[in-house]
């Protein structure tokens, strides 16, 4: 794979890559076709990356369909897609990993204390071996994208990172390789996280700066089903995902749940209207 980008690279081409963990949706082939607007060639990887998983989560059950998501690479304009196993990614003895100070400390790293440190170290692997010019990364996976763009600035990687609005289904659920786990009678719950995403957007635009009372109308509604545990509702700044008190600039609302054995998050920027924006000025 490296000698590869090389030559391409040597050829003068410009490289676009994007990482994921396969079992590719929609939402993966927009990536694809952001990635192809910013560089000559696209590299894909498809790699189930152990270090980002803790005990007791799904290594061993997350979903593979390895044969139908190299067609979609092709699909997709690939001109190479990179599938490394495990034992070459951690060879025998290894001992070095990237993790990030602050970042981490909110959100999905609150849970999943491993997460972030693996997810570091693979991309910046990965980074190394491909030697992309641009990375592409969804917004969906909104403390990733920040932590990749973090770690990039910090070590100085000669790499733009682009991120992609979520993608949803027709019905406003996030689109995610997990949502094959749904039932369905599970699947209409999972749309409680969209809804409330909404319900939060327009309170904020239409002039609520209370925080808390956001985040308690979202309990509220998720707690009508007695299938989803709350993981976190966080309304934070979007820049350093530090819980914010009072909304006088744009925020970002982001939430994690079980619903069932089934993990989901989701997330969506929030402006306040005009009278707390007028606040804020103030202030």
């Amino acid at each position: 794979m490296r000698e590869y980008c090389a030559t391409l690279r040597g050829e003068g081409r410009t490289l676009a890559f994007v990482p994921t963990m396969g079992f590719l949706h929609r939402g993966h082939l927009a990536l694809m076709e952001e990635a192809k607007k910013h560089a000559e060639e696209l590299i894909v990887s498809i790699f189930v990356n152990p270090a980002q998983f803790g005990p007791n989560e799904d290594l061993d059950t997350y979903p593979r369909a390895l044969e139908r998501d190299c067609d979609l690479c092709r699909e997709g304009g690939a001109a190479a897609v990179f599938t490394p196993q495990a034992e070459e990614m951690y060879p025998e003895n290894f001992q070095t990993y990237i993790e990030l100070e602050k970042l981490p400390l909110h959100l999905c790293g609150l849970s999943r204390p491993v997460f972030f440190k693996g997810i570091a170290t693979v991309v910046a692997k990965l980074f190394n071996i491909v030697n992309p010019h641009v990375a592409v990364f969804g917004e969906k996976d909104y403390q990733q994208l920040i932590i990749i763009q973090r770690m990039v600035k910090d070590l100085c990687f000669a790499i733009d990172v682009v991120g992609v609005p979520i993608v949803r289904e027709e019905d406003g659920l996030a689109m995610s390789s997990r949502n094959k786990y749904l039932s369905a009678g599970q699947r209409p719950n999972a749309l409680l996280l969209y809804k409330i995403l909404v319900q939060a957007k327009e309170m904020i635009a239409q002039g609520e700066t209370d925080a808390a009372a956001v985040s308690q109308m979202a309990r509220t509604k998720l707690a009508s089903c007695a299938d989803i545990t709350v993981d976190y509702i966080s309304i934070c700044d979007p820049g350093t995902l530090d819980e914010v008190e009072h909304i006088h600039k744009p925020v970002l609302m982001a939430m994690a749940v079980m619903l069932g054995a089934t993990r989901l998050i989701d997330n969506m920027m929030m402006t306040p209207g005009m009278q707390s924006s007028a606040i804020g000025t103030t202030e």
